[in-house]
């Protein structure tokens, strides 16, 4: 009973912000709150960090204790204080590694555009070398999705010679990039 009546007057000198109130509040409670902390993080620096900022937000939030124990009223404020450190360190972990996959999915796309686009140059400069006809037929049936039977009709051909030149436009294509590695 007389160390709640302690804690009573304690508390009414905390909240009234009286010399000396705020050094004892640190002489009584910074020893345990230190050892709740280090147990928790496991890093004496940080665990002082942890009970530095307990103790700035004891100061700003001691009118809020609505009494009972002390004891239980500031360990739930170091409780919140340590989840909310959890919860940015959290947070910050998911947005370095977001930005990290981010950026590693920029390279990939950056790369695969540099091959996409040396691809394209040297299927470009494989169509340039061959005749007109042949690469013309081979751009109508690839790039324009036009059908053999079309592509025959569009020539007054039969659809079998179309296929034949179509083969022979594509083996020279592959002759001509495999020659060329």
């Amino acid at each position: 009973m007389a160390e709640q009546q302690l804690s009573a007057t304690f508390l009414e000198r905390l909240i009234k912000r009286e010399n000396g109130a705020f050094d004892e509040l640190v002489r009584r409670y910074a020893g345990r709150c230190y050892g709740y902390f280090y147990r928790l993080c496991g890093n004496a620096e940080q665990s002082e960090e942890f009970v530095s900022e307990l103790f700035v937000k004891l100061v700003e939030k001691i009118d809020t204790f609505e009494g009972g124990s002390f004891d239980k009223w500031l360990f739930t404020v170091a409780s919140n204080l340590f989840r909310d450190h959890l919860r940015r360190q959290y947070r910050y972990k998911r947005l370095l590694d977001e930005a990290a996959e981010h950026q590693r999915r920029r390279q990939d796309d950056s790369a695969e555009q540099s091959r996409q686009e040396a691809a394209n140059d040297r299927l470009q400069w494989a169509l340039e070398k061959l005749d007109k006809e042949t690469a013309e037929l081979l751009m109508l049936r690839y790039y324009s999705q036009v059908s053999f039977k079309d592509l025959a009709e569009m020539r007054n051909e039969p659809i079998g010679t179309t296929l034949s030149k179509v083969h022979r436009g594509l083996k020279k294509i592959r002759f001509l990039l495999e020659d060329n590695r």
